[in-house]
């Protein structure tokens, strides 16, 4: 029997995630898990670039674990882990950080653009960050990372790290390649359609997020930017707000944009703004449910974990072993 290609994603636990991260990602990798061997992680080392309060960020990474059980991962099926609960993550990092250079991490586009938000913060683990990624991925000997597009900086310079150490100590890291996921990688802010829709928007309104109630969810959709002409059409283009309302419309009910655009013809945009927001709370109300289920049963959820980051750190020391070995350090 043919072994199974490795994949590796993670998210962090800050903020709310939207209905597009669910849409990009999370959805995705429900069927992921079943033909891959999937290693999904909660990220929260990365989380503390940017000052979290500690309090919240451990409530936020079990609620993490919940959500992703909840929308159907299956803990059988794949790895779902802490991040910090396998230490080789750090210890992988701090040896790839010796072949990095300053002028790469000084370019990523995600350093610039945080350092501008967090002006008051500019910390080496900001600029450090795509080392870290890098060190996660490759720990698993990652074949693949299922990346959106504004993530292809990040896995680009996992591959360049990977190369360059292979280059200077022998082969030892798979190069992995991207996933690029075509269905619902784009879900558009609800404010300024001209944006992807954020878990860290400065307009709380421009975004569903996961754990929004059905009254606040329609809420925003009646708020929803579209435009003059009354037309429930789909020209990304000329109607930027109505194509994104259309997009998410799909995506939740399951019809194609053309069956939304029949069953909206002629019928305002204040109908069509309320479909869209029921659809979406239909579908979301059962994950929350399920979620409030599981962070409820605290011993089940550190069960899990506890098994999970023994199997993620076994595969992990096996990577860091070689790694050790190879950059000649001393082991016993």
């Amino acid at each position: 029997m043919e072994e199974k290609k490795i994949l590796y994603s993670a998210i962090q636990p800050t903020n709310n995630l939207t209905i597009g991260n669910y849409l990009g990602a999370i959805k995705n990798w429900l069927g992921l898990q079943n033909d891959y061997e999937c290693y999904f992680a909660i990220a929260n080392m990365h989380a503390i670039t940017v000052r979290q309060n500690p309090a919240e960020l451990r409530q936020k990474t079990l609620s993490l674990l919940a959500l992703y059980l909840a929308c159907g991962l299956d803990a059988e099926k794949c790895c779902l882990y802490i991040q910090s609960h396998v230490p080789a993550h750090a210890e992988l990092c701090w040896v790839l950080n010796t072949i990095t250079y300053v002028g790469e991490m000084s370019r990523m586009t995600q350093f610039k653009d945080k350092s501008a938000r967090h002006a008051e913060n500019v910390n080496m683990g900001l600029m450090d960050y795509p080392v870290l990624m890098a060190a996660d991925i490759l720990l698993y000997q990652a074949d693949y990372v299922p990346v959106g597009e504004d993530q292809r900086q990040h896995l680009e310079i996992a591959r360049d790290i990977a190369r360059r150490f292979n280059t200077v100590y022998s082969p030892t890291f798979k190069e992995p390649e991207g996933l690029f996921m075509k269905v619902g990688a784009k879900i558009n802010d609800l404010q300024d359609p001209s944006k992807k829709m954020s878990k860290s928007a400065e307009n709380p309104n421009g975004s569903i997020f996961l754990s929004d109630g059905k009254d606040e969810i329609i809420r925003k959709f009646r708020r929803a930017v579209t435009d003059s002409e009354a037309e429930v059409r789909y020209d990304p283009e000329a109607k930027p707000g109505v194509s994104n309302l259309l997009s998410i419309y799909s995506l939740f009910s399951g019809k194609s944009i053309e069956e939304a655009e029949r069953e909206f013809a002629g019928r305002g945009y204040g109908e069509f703004k309320l479909a869209v927001g029921e659809a979406v709370a239909a579908k979301l109300e059962p994950v929350q449910r399920e979620q409030q289920r599981l962070i409820a049963d605290k011993d089940y959820l550190n069960g899990l974990l506890k098994r999970n980051a023994e199997r993620a750190a076994f595969k992990a020391e096996r990577t860091l072993g070689k790694v050790y070995k190879k950059i000649g350090f001393y082991q016993i």
